[in-house]
């Protein structure tokens, strides 16, 4: 049921901080190109295959996305349930679908013409009854039609490119890739109906500075293209057609917010120094090329994390040496001196490239991702190295190496590297001496236990939170079901932190945390008292984290983060936490 015009205010995930109001695009809802033509008598049985395998994958769909969206919060879950439910009926030898099996063998047309058609009809005769409840079965109808419609033509859901300025992207859910082609110049919010806090996704609206709402139950029934919606990040609230009052309520809101973004922009020229004397180290992690401006005017020293998937996704072939480096060279001759950290590629799980063919996993986040398929098939890791050696020659370079769980990795990819770089030499192209420095991801637990081992073999360490903590708890940080389970003050996430820090002080190597958890001020204090001293972290996030840096005392930090880790109980340690932030100010 599309909005009639009323105010309509629906709850979901917030999951990136921040107000925005504009008008919607619907991102399944965008036309799609029908063919029609006319079918041979002998070609009705097949075309009628062709219908019903699209109508099986979208039964296939609907039945991962009503999973998935069993892990809504609250009465959200029920609710989509009921929806997908609603829409695996119409699927099921309904109207629509026998309508247009009678068509293609009556009509002699294409299956897509045929759903088409009969979407059309039955729309015709559901608008005649001046019924609310039959319109909104009229809308899911539509809704599924489309669906059906889009796996027989193989259309994929509506580019996110060349939008208008202010846009409010609605979708059932967009994928990293989908993300990665968002430009937060023209996009002002983002809804989705699903989606969990912890995914990929929501971590690069959070890059992206873009408000974000995901989990939204009924949101596509209720949002028609170019509707005012009002995205509340900070509440989990959207807004659909907001009075004139609710949008003034809002739109002061967000003032206030844009107030204390200019407050917080003070701090960018000024050290990460506590209280006490103790500078710390914080940069920027990098999503796509364009938050390079974010880094910089938040005052990042650098880059901690480049995520080199975005150089993968959305095409259909490899990207090649050239490619790569031109985009390297890039980055590192825009941070103008500043140190910037490439991780090789680390594709698997929630990211996924095209043009990469992967045997399909039961848990692709335990599978063939990251180093290991980097190992597997070399020619990812040699022209990857190859690239950052040669855009190593702009400026300061790191290099670090994703999922590692032993020395024998490490190990290879470091020959790999000398092999990259004797390869330059010979085509007469500058290496740098000494070559960058060699770190790896601490994201697997055994990795964190074995971290005396691997501090032998790497040059530098990065604590990836964000892994590490769904493979300490057994939780899939994308699935909705078991989010609430995602917990960085456990104690055994926390004692692999600890392990992980102290093996590198051991070695005198550098360590870095690199995690969500470093761009939340909640966790500053405890990290600082657990002996980090660099920090990298969504650009958004580093005015928040050197406020609450220059506001503490290191030596108090530390005897908390001593207490902490004697607590085996995890709201015991969620309360010394916060019991510490509110004594010295958050």
């Amino acid at each position: 049921m599309r909005t009639d015009g009323h105010e309509w205010v629906l709850t979901g995930l917030a999951i990136a901080p921040g107000i925005a109001i504009g008008p919607a695009f619907v991102s399944d809802d965008g036309a799609i190109s029908v063919p029609e033509y006319r079918i041979a008598p002998g070609a009705v049985e097949s075309e009628r295959k062709r219908l019903g395998d699209a109508v099986s994958l979208s039964l296939k769909q609907l039945n991962k996305l009503k999973v998935k969206a069993a892990g809504l919060p609250g009465a959200a879950a029920e609710e989509a349930g009921y929806l997908m439910d609603a829409h695996v009926a119409m699927l099921t030898n309904s109207r629509l679908v026998r309508g247009a099996d009678r068509r293609i063998g009556e009509d002699g047309v294409n299956a897509e013409r045929a759903v088409q058609a009969e979407l059309g009809h039955i729309g015709t005769s559901f608008a005649a009854m001046h019924d609310p409840y039959l319109a909104a079965r009229g809308e899911d109808i539509r809704i599924v039609g489309a669906r059906i419609i889009r796996n027989l033509t193989k259309t994929p859901y509506a580019a996110l490119q060349r939008l208008p300025a202010g846009t409010i992207i609605i979708a059932e859910e967009l994928t990293p890739a989908d993300t990665a082609l968002i430009d937060p110049r023209q996009v002002a919010g983002i809804a989705t109906v699903l989606g969990g806090a912890e995914g990929h996704t929501a971590i690069m609206a959070r890059a992206l500075a873009l408000p974000a709402v995901l989990g939204v139950a009924d949101l596509l029934r209720r949002v028609a293209p170019g509707n005012i919606v009002i995205v509340d990040g900070e509440m989990g609230r959207i807004v659909i057609n907001p009075t004139a009052a609710t949008r003034a309520q809002y739109e002061r809101q967000r003032e206030e917010l844009e107030q204390e973004r200019r407050r917080l922009q003070r701090f960018r020229r000024l050290p990460a120094i506590t209280r006490d004397g103790t500078e710390i180290t914080l940069e920027a992690n990098l999503e796509l090329p364009r938050e390079r401006e974010l880094a910089l005017a938040a005052g990042a020293q650098g880059l901690g994390l480049v995520r080199t998937e975005f150089l993968y996704m959305n095409r259909d072939d490899l990207p090649n040496e050239d490619d790569q480096y031109a985009a390297y060279t890039s980055l590192v001759r825009g941070m103008d001196g500043k140190p910037v950290t490439l991780r090789t590629l680390d594709i698997g799980g929630d990211k996924l490239a095209g043009a990469i063919a992967t045997t399909e996993s039961a848990n692709p986040a335990l599978g063939l991702r990251a180093v290991r398929l980097a190992l597997k098939d070399r020619r990812l890791l040699d022209v990857q190295l190859t690239a950052m050696l040669r855009a190593a020659a702009s400026g300061p370079v790191r290099i670090l190496v994703p999922m590692i769980s032993n020395a024998d990795e490490i190990r290879t990819v470091r020959a790999a590297l000398h092999q990259a770089a004797r390869r330059l030499k010979r085509r007469g192209i500058a290496v740098p001496d000494p070559l960058p420095p060699l770190g790896i991801m601490i994201e697997i637990p055994g990795a964190a236990l074995a971290a005396d081992a691997l501090a032998a073999e790497a040059e530098f360490f990065s604590i990836g939170t964000n892994d590490l903590i769904q493979y300490t708890l057994a939780i899939d940080r994308g699935d909705e079901q078991v989010a609430y389970l995602y917990n960085p003050l456990h104690p055994a996430v926390l004692r692999l932190i600890q392990f992980a820090v102290e093996a590198a002080m051991r070695a005198r190597i550098p360590v870095n945390l690199c995690g969500e958890m470093a761009g939340d001020p909640r966790y500053t204090a405890l990290l600082l008292g657990l002996g980090l001293r660099h920090l990298s972290m969504a650009p958004g996030n580093i005015g928040r984290v050197k406020q609450r840096i220059r506001a503490l005392d290191l030596r108090a930090a530390t005897q908390r983060a001593r207490a902490v880790m004697d607590q085996t109980d995890d709201a015991r340690i969620a309360a010394l936490v916060d019991d510490f932030n509110e004594m010295h100010g958050t």
